[in-house]
C-alpha cells in the first residue's frame, strides 16, 4: 500500500505543478489518509516539488506506545516510506509547523485547502510562510478520491460485508418492546464485533411514525405491532465507509398501505441503481429514482438528494440530486437510497452501496446485499 499512496501523492504533485504551486499544504483528515493511509489525530502533509514528502503529527499518548495499546492505532502510525517530523508542544498546530519546513525548504510558492482552513489558521500559516506565495489547492484531492482503485474498492467490500451481517442478526432477533435507541446501539456493537473500525455513521432507527424519515436520531420510542421499521447503517473498515438502508413490518402481514409504499419505492431504488452507467449525468440518475415518487404524488415527503458518493468520507462527491453537475465514472462507489415518509403514519427507505461498473463488466456492483423483500419480523 505504501506504493499506491506515493503513487496518489505524486499524482498530486503534477496537479499542484500544473497549476503553478511548488509544494501543497493538506489538513483535511480524509485527503491526509487517502495520500498516507493514516492521519493521526491533528496532522498535517506537505506534500513538496520532490518525492520526500513529510507528516507532521503530534506525539502520540503514552497509551499508543506501550503494550497495552489499541491494536488499531498502528494503522494511524505515520508509514515508513514517508518522513515525518513530531510536533514537540501537543499546543502546537501541525499545519503552521508543515508551512514552516515549506519555508525552510525554499518552496517557491504553497496552495494550501482553503475550505478546510478557519480564518485564524490561514492567518498563522500565512504569518509563518513569511512571504512566500500561497494559492488555493481547492478540492484537488477531493477530485482524485472520486475514482477508487481495487484496494479501495475490496475494503468498501468488507466495510458492506460486516454491514450486512449486524443487520442480519438484528433482524433474528426479538424486536417488539424494545426502543430505537437500543437498537442503534446494539447494531453499532455488532459492527465492532465483527471487524469494524467503528460505525461509518451514527445508526438511524426509525419505528412507527418515525420510520422513513432521512437521518432520524433513535429516540425512546418503543417497537410495537405493525410498526414500520427502519434502519440505517454502515460500518467503517480501515477508513472506508459503506451504507445500507432497510424498512421491515414488525409483528405481522403489511396492511395494504404499507405494501404499496414499499413497492412504490422499491421500484424507485432499482431504477436509480439499474440507472448507473459511465458517462450518465449524476441528475439523470436522481431523476430516475425521484420520478415515480413524484408522480405517485408523494414530492413533498422526498428527500433533497437520492444518493451520493462514499468512501473515506460517508457522504463524499458525486451527489445525486436535481441540481447535480457532473457525469458518472466507472469505479465510483455511490449510494441510490430513496425514501417516502408520511408524516404522522411513517414510511419507507431503501439505501444501497454499490460501484459504477460499465455493463461489459456486468453493470453496477451491488456491495450491500440484504434482501430487500418486506419481511414481517
Amino acid at each position: 500500500m505504501a506504493e499506491v499512496h506515493g503513487i496518489r501523492r505524486d499524482r498530486l504533485r503534477e496537479r499542484c505543478a500544473a497549476a503553478g504551486a511548488a509544494a501543497a499544504l493538506i489538513t483535511r483528515p480524509a485527503n491526509v489518509r487517502y495520500l498516507t493511509g493514516c492521519a493521526p489525530p491533528g496532522s498535517a502533509l506537505l506534500v513538496g516539488p520532490d518525492t520526500e514528502d513529510t507528516l507532521v503529527h503530534l506525539r502520540p499518548p503514552p497509551d499508543d506506545e506501550g503494550a497495552g495499546a489499541d491494536p488499531r492505532s498502528a494503522g494511524e502510525r505515520p508509514p515508513e516510506d514517508l518522513r515525518a517530523a513530531v510536533l514537540p508542544s501537543p499546543d502546537g498546530d501541525a499545519a503552521v509547523a508543515a508551512a514552516t519546513l515549506a519555508r525552510e525548504q525554499r518552496a517557491g510558492s504553497l496552495a494550501v485547502e482553503e475550505h478546510h482552513l478557519t480564518v485564524a489558521r490561514h492567518r498563522a500559516i500565512r504569518s509563518v510562510a513569511n512571504g512566500m506565495p500561497m494559492s488555493d489547492l481547492g478540492g484537488a484531492v477531493e477530485q482524485l478520491r472520486l475514482v477508487k482503485d481495487e484496494h479501495e474498492i475490496a475494503a468498501l467490500r468488507i466495510a458492506a460485508e460486516i454491514a450486512d451481517q449486524a443487520l442480519g442478526e438484528l433482524l433474528e432477533s426479538i424486536l417488539v418492546g424494545r426502543t430505537e435507541r437500543h437498537l442503534a446501539l446494539e447494531l453499532e456493537r455488532r459492527l465492532v464485533d465483527h471487524g469494524a473500525d467503528s460505525a461509518a455513521f451514527p445508526t438511524s432507527v426509525g419505528t412507527g411514525p418515525n420510520s422513513g424519515t432521512a437521518r432520524h436520531v433513535p429516540t425512546d420510542r418503543r417497537v410495537e405491532e405493525g410498526d414500520f421499521l427502519t434502519v440505517r447503517l454502515g460500518a467503517c473498515y480501515r477508513g472506508y465507509r459503506c451504507e445500507v438502508g432497510r424498512t421491515f413490518v414488525i409483528g405481522t402481514a403489511p396492511a395494504g398501505w404499507q405494501i404499496d409504499l414499499y413497492d412504490l419505492v422499491f421500484h424507485a431504488q432499482r431504477a436509480g441503481r439499474e440507472a448507473l452507467a459511465p458517462g450518465v449525468a449524476c441528475r439523470d440518475v436522481d431523476r430516475a429514482s425521484r420520478q415515480p415518487l413524484v408522480a405517485a404524488g408523494h414530492g413533498d415527503g422526498v428527500a433533497q438528494w437520492s444518493g451520493h458518493g462514499v468512501g473515506l468520507e460517508i457522504d463524499e462527491d458525486p451527489q445525486l440530486s436535481p441540481a447535480a453537475m457532473g457525469k458518472l465514472d466507472a469505479c465510483v462507489p455511490v449510494t441510490v437510497e430513496p425514501g417516502v415518509h408520511l408524516p404522522g403514519r411513517g414510511g419507507v427507505r431503501i439505501d444501497d452501496t454499490l460501484v459504477v461498473r460499465p455493463a461489459a463488466d456486468g453493470g453496477p456492483e451491488l456491495l450491500t446485499i440484504t434482501t430487500k423483500e418486506l419481511l414481517a419480523l
